[in-house]
């Protein structure tokens, strides 16, 4: 998946200014401002109802922001929707996939929806088949499919046109470690080819050894940015004193026995 050669990335690939969402009276983002350099792996971590799915919903084009703007692959969602979806690759939250359809036929159809040409399509789909090990699976159905598998088949629907960004909601979740190990590798490899990785994470382990940018959310807000102030190895505690404490309750019952 080599870069477009004739196409100049811009060194700034993501840049959401005052960025808000409000549904009647909830506010669910408010004011996200953010820059996201080319090549980077940037992680969006907040508790669940923080906002993340939202803000990504935003950046992608898929809810129109209640006001603010993102820049994404030079053009504007709020101006510019259509063109912002024809330059990203997303692997959303529910995967989108279609229970009725193989696996090979997600990718088939796929390529058409980018202008890509059937001959091309062909190719590009044999190729993530075999490298995200989906081949044993290419006849199956998605209804069938194990949740690793339909993740992995969502994301090769994200890659095959060939993105400038990548963005991906929860993409370890649910999947066993060697998969999730291999994705955190496949992610990197991306990065360095100059594809910019956007994803929404729990899982902070695997934030910490992949992220070359990391930005908390709390309540719609943006509290921590590592492109300003760098996390040091204390990404668990940051998480912990900025976006979500943990809750300590005693269940005196617990161990205990009657007599």
């Amino acid at each position: 998946m080599e870069r477009r050669p004739s196409e100049a990335v811009p060194s700034i690939t993501i840049s959401c200014q005052s960025l808000t969402a409000r549904f009647g009276d909830v506010t669910a983002v408010e004011s996200f401002s953010l820059d996201v350099r080319s090549g980077a792996v940037c992680a969006l971590l907040g508790a669940n109802g923080a906002g993340k799915s939202t803000t990504v919903k935003m950046m992608t084009g898929l809810l129109r922001p209640t006001s603010g703007d993102a820049i994404v692959a030079g053009h504007s969602v709020v101006n510019a929707p259509l063109e912002v979806k024809r330059r990203i690759g997303a692997l959303p939250e529910n995967l989108g996939l279609f229970d009725s359809l193989t696996v090979e036929e997600h990718l088939q159809l796929t390529g058409p929806v980018y202008g890509i040409g059937a001959r091309e399509t062909a190719e590009r789909t044999t190729r993530l088949l075999r490298a995200l090990k989906l081949e044993d699976f290419r006849s199956t159905y998605a209804s069938r499919c194990s949740h690793g598998t339909r993740k992995k088949t969502a994301l090769a629907m994200a890659l095959l046109p060939n993105p400038d960004v990548l963005f991906l909601d929860e993409p370890f979740e649910g999947i066993d470690p060697v998969a999730s190990r291999f994705l955190r590798d496949l992610l990197a490899s991306l990065a360095g080819r100059g594809i910019t990785v956007f994803l929404t994470s729990h899982i902070l382990p695997i934030v910490e050894k992949l992220a070359s940018q990391v930005v908390m959310i709390r309540s719609g807000r943006v509290v921590w940015n590592s492109g300003a102030e760098g996390s040091e190895g204390r990404l668990e505690e940051l998480y912990f004193s900025l976006a979500e404490a943990p809750v300590i309750e005693e269940l005196e019952w617990l161990g205990s026995r009657r007599s």
